[in-house]
């Protein structure tokens, strides 16, 4: 059961006054001292945010992704590291949420909804790159009751401060289908979890992307998410569209900002030998418009891929990807040819659009890439498998 329109929209209204009041102020110190955004991320937890997506059922809000798509986009325009990092809590609590065993309702899903509980994705390695769907991190029975996982992961959002990561494990030999693994959910406070340096990036520098050891971490067989080996269901019909949706609103969102920001300044910067404003230049409105036409194109088709997934359209995923792909091409350009737009004063170091700019070169790189994503888009329209290398 999803929300009614008008409580949607009355969560967006929210979203934004979040944005605004308790986003905003802190995105500098943010950027600056590589700081996890914690305020903003309790507030939305405080104000209901924390089930955005997991269903009534649970005790969620019961949104879908064009919702989730919409609130990272309107914390984008803000704070790219807080919507990612909400963004990547929302996909950790999709997935607990997809087949939930009574324990996990219990231990993580209730919780997450009340507000006290914070969850990401702990997928990716060094060894294996943007092949996240080939783990190498073990998992053994070694116990009736327990497991036991060593394994190392990179990249993993919100690093040491979520309250649990879902995280990617293999438990049969290496002559196993590709894409044959499992998921555990691994709490914070289990003996043997250790954290690398903190994360330093160029870009999206609060969202604290940090190393993940883990050494003989003991976990409950009741953590397992479904049963063992089926995670590639998982991977395409939750973590995909999850993912992708909430990436492509993080990055909408800093495609939104960026062209504000240029439209601000065409409109306030005069030449002082003509008195005219750059706003009445037609080059200027020409190359405008021309951004603003991308930048719609690619929100539109979002929106449109995250409806037809919610609405169970059987060609959704390549929806999806399609529209993954291209809010990575569209953000890029749009941040880029919005620094020419703004000239020096855009191009200075502490400039909003410096910032961007940094944020934005995250998107087409983060996996799956934008060219493994074409390729399983091809792969998907031709009808061959999409793991099939």
């Amino acid at each position: 059961m999803h929300m009614q329109s008008q409580e949607v929209t009355a969560l967006l209204l929210k979203a934004q006054k979040i944005a605004k009041e308790v986003i905003a102020p802190k995105v500098d110190s943010s950027d600056e001292e590589i700081r996890w955004p914690e305020e903003a991320i309790r507030t939305l937890q405080k104000e209901g945010f924390g089930g955005l997506v997991v269903p009534t059922l649970y005790g969620g809000s019961g949104c879908g992704v064009l919702t989730l798509a919409k609130v990272c986009e309107i914390l984008g325009q803000e704070c790219a590291s807080t919507a990612i990092c909400f963004g990547m809590h929302c996909v950790g609590s999709s997935v607990i949420a997809a087949n939930p065993t009574e324990a996990q309702q219990t231990n993580f899903l209730t919780p997450i909804c009340n507000g006290e509980h914070i969850t990401t994705l702990s997928l990716s390695e060094a060894g294996t790159g943007s092949s996240f769907y080939l783990p190498q991190t073990d998992m053994k029975a070694i116990t009736d009751d327990e497991y036991c996982i060593n394994g190392s992961k990179t990249f993993v959002t919100n690093g040491q401060h979520a309250d649990s990561y879902v995280v990617s494990v293999v438990t049969n030999t290496t002559d196993a289908p590709v894409g044959l693994f499992s998921c555990a959910i691994v709490s914070s406070d289990s003996e043997g979890v250790a954290w690398g340096a903190e994360w330093d990036g160029m870009g999206m520098r609060g969202n604290s992307s940090r190393t993940m050891d883990l050494h003989d971490v003991r976990v409950p067989k009741s953590n397992l998410l479904g049963r063992q080996g089926d995670q590639i269901w998982y991977m395409f019909n939750v973590v995909m569209p999850y993912f992708l949706m909430a990436m492509a609103g993080t990055y909408l969102g800093i495609a939104s900002r960026a062209l504000e920001e240029a439209k601000k300044h065409l409109s306030r910067r005069y030449h002082t030998h003509t008195g005219s404003s750059l706003a009445q230049n037609s080059v200027l409105q020409h190359r405008l418009g021309s951004l603003w036409a991308s930048f719609e194109a690619a929100r539109q088709l979002t929106y449109h891929a995250a409806a037809s997934f919610d609405a169970g359209e059987p060609d959704a995923l390549i929806a999806l990807m399609s529209a993954k792909v291209q809010v990575s091409d569209t953000v890029v350009n749009i941040v880029n040819e919005a620094m020419t737009l703004c000239g020096g004063i855009g191009y200075r170091k502490g400039s909003r659009l410096h910032m961007l700019l940094r944020d934005a070169r995250a998107a087409p790189l983060m996996a799956p890439t934008s060219d493994v994503m074409r390729v399983w888009i091809g792969r998907a329209l031709l009808g061959q498998p999409l793991l099939s290398d």
